[in-house]
């Protein structure tokens, strides 16, 4: 046996097919059947069902998939040892991230890695609930897991880091607002919006984020209430952002599903078309500002609580250093509070 074949073996399993697998390895696809009915004399049992013209892993096969990535990855990690003279310089970390943690806290992480570890490579899956970033991580597909939910997700054996989290806001269209023939109270966007609210009921903040109470700087506001009425955009159930919506339409308000996505990378871009408004992390916050978009507080206040997930031991050097600027992030958040938080 050989890391050539376990790699074939994985190729199969993440292409789900020989024949993708031979075209994503650039090799005959005869070459890589003969390479893997070796790894299975070898080993003694079949890894694949042959149905058709497609396969199945067998039971075998299945638990396989764990021991063959850590032996792959430990190999690539001693060749990168290798080749770095000096200290931890070459490798590449495997990461999967549920959306909206992959726009912040990922984009800081990765820069200070990289600020740090230049030569490395940082490789980023998608996945869209927290379950599949957790499977992820115990199956050896990644090592490190991003992700964001309403509270601690089920994580069994694996370490869990807090990193931060970000409250949930109201991304509006631009002041022109949602075209009046849109709107299903039939109000103005200004007199839909209604007067911005703080905690306390008095006036919120204005456009510029000065708030009107005397408290200082602070992000615009908009009570849960105040949604009544508007066009909604969501993404898929799943998430906290989507439950929220859900209810706000299940509280028997005017608020209209307006349109429902797959890829929260759509949702902006239908917010500054006009098509409607969107319950997204603050981690949106920056880009929808730069971009023109309306942002607004949601009261009362739900966080999107971030974490970092990643197995407890046999992590590759280059994972490890990525979790070592994690942990630095995360300390650095806790220490600036809930307000650091909330400007994320």
């Amino acid at each position: 046996m050989d890391a050539r074949q376990l790699s074939y073996f994985l190729a199969i399993v993440d292409h789900g097919g020989f024949g993708r697998a031979a075209e994503h390895l650039h090799i005959a696809q005869p070459s890589l059947s003969q390479a893997i009915g070796g790894l299975e004399r070898e080993l003694g049992v079949d890894l694949f069902h042959r149905v058709g013209r497609g396969v199945v892993l067998t039971d075998t096969g299945t638990r396989l998939i764990e021991p063959a990535r850590q032996v792959v990855r430990d190999l690539e990690a001693v060749r990168d040892t290798a080749r770095s003279a000096s200290g931890l310089r070459r490798g590449r970390v495997d990461l999967v991230s549920t959306p909206s943690p992959g726009i912040e806290p990922l984009t800081t992480l990765m820069a200070s890695f990289a600020r740090e570890y230049p030569l490395m490579t940082v490789n980023v899956a998608g996945a869209f609930t927290p379950e599949e970033v957790v499977q992820h991580v115990r199956s050896g597909a990644a090592e490190i897991g991003l992700l964001g939910s309403a509270g601690h997700p089920r994580t069994a054996d694996l370490r869990v880091l807090p990193v931060e989290e970000q409250p949930l806001v109201l991304l509006s269209p631009p002041e022109e607002g949602v075209p009046p023939e849109w709107d299903r109270s039939g109000r103005s966007g200004a007199d839909r919006d209604g007067p911005h609210r703080n905690a306390s009921g008095r006036a919120g903040a204005s456009r510029d984020g000065a708030a009107s109470d005397g408290g200082g700087p602070g992000p615009e506001r908009i009570d849960r209430a105040d949604l009544d009425g508007l066009r909604l955009i969501a993404s898929q159930r799943g998430s906290l952002m989507r439950q929220i919506v859900d209810d706000i339409l299940a509280g028997g308000t005017d608020a209209h599903l307006a349109a429902e996505v797959d890829h929260r990378t759509s949702i902006l871009p239908l917010v500054l078309s006009g098509l409607g408004h969107a319950v997204m992390p603050s981690s949106w916050q920056p880009i929808a500002t730069r971009m023109g978009a309306r942002v607004r507080l949601i009261e009362p206040v739900s966080h999107l609580r971030v974490v970092i997930v990643s197995r407890a031991s046999r992590m590759t050097p280059a994972a490890q250093a990525f979790l070592g600027v994690a942990e630095h992030y995360a300390r650095t958040r806790s220490e600036a509070g809930p307000e650091g938080s909330a400007q994320a």
